[in-house]
């Protein structure tokens, strides 16, 4: 019998952790899902064109105030147009969106940040001739060379809309992504080097001539995973290389011995990432 009763004090004892740790991811779910809901749904109209997107507002918004402005693009597994995914809230992908929501970063740097959200069907830049994300050198020689894709263009007019109404300062306006979101910000800043104060491109690609004639005076930190699958690593330490002998003075790269393609985690882990982007501002 007190074997018995041993065994069963264990076993009831096992139960109940089971159960405080099931408890406790329930809870963490359930508060990141609330968080991630302080990004407010809105959708961007112009003409035939529709782009949803998720807007964080900071911590007591002043509407008679400009705001810097944070636009990330997301990576190709968050395409879609349920105005969700691209914050990676019910995705088994790492989400920049709760990064964000840090106290750290919002009471620190009170700013707009947006999550445009990229249809399924299309990119955030205009794919040369070729197979998509072929990182052969004549792939890279055709890019940024295309007009913007509807998307991409899309970013470009909200962003305007929001300086035009004052909702944010044209003089703070800074552009990341992810892979497919990377390849975006390149392109964007790649036509529109003297609008955006600082860009920080992640596993991404570029044409390597032609954007550090267009950019080298825009602030940018270029990070991969040196062991990326995905998006070769190469034109990015290319890219470090032809931004630093352009005369770039404030261009970084960070290279992640081991990791691959899913590197945001440790991006935004790095604590030098919010103080340097926010450094910036147009003059």
């Amino acid at each position: 019998m007190k074997k018995r009763f041993n065994n069963s004090i264990t076993e009831n004892t096992w139960i109940k952790g089971i159960l405080v740790v099931l408890a406790l991811l329930t809870n963490a779910h359930f508060s990141r899902a609330q968080d991630l809901n302080l990004y407010k749904k809105a959708l961007f109209i112009n003409g035939k064109d529709t782009l949803p997107y998720r807007i964080l507002y900071p911590e007591n918004y002043d509407p008679e105030k400009s705001y810097p402005l944070v636009v990330y693009l997301h990576g190709a597994g968050f395409r879609g147009n349920d105005n969700e995914q691209q914050l990676g809230g019910s995705s088994r992908y790492y989400g920049a969106g709760k990064d964000f929501l840090n106290d750290s970063v919002r009471k620190k740097y009170p700013a707009l940040v947006v999550f445009p959200q990229c249809p399924a069907d299309s990119m955030w830049f205009k794919i040369p001739p070729g197979p998509p994300y072929d990182t052969t050198a004549a792939f890279n020689h055709k890019m940024n060379t295309l007009a913007l894709s509807t998307p991409e263009r899309m970013v470009k007019l909200l962003i305007d809309s929001l300086v035009k109404h004052k909702i944010a300062d044209k003089k703070r306006i800074y552009l990341g992504g992810t892979s497919l979101g990377a390849f975006g910000t390149y392109d964007l800043v790649s036509h529109y080097p003297g609008f955006f104060a600082a860009a920080f491109p992640i596993c991404g690609q570029a044409n390597v001539v032609l954007y550090p004639k267009r950019a080298a005076n825009v602030p940018v930190w270029i990070f991969h995973g040196a062991a990326d699958d995905v998006i070769n690593p190469w034109p990015d330490r290319s890219m470090i290389k032809a931004l630093q002998q352009s005369g770039a003075k404030n261009a970084k790269y960070t290279e992640y011995p081991g990791l691959k393609h899913d590197i945001e985690a440790r991006v935004f882990a790095e604590p030098d990432l919010f103080p340097w982007l926010f450094s910036f501002q147009k003059r």
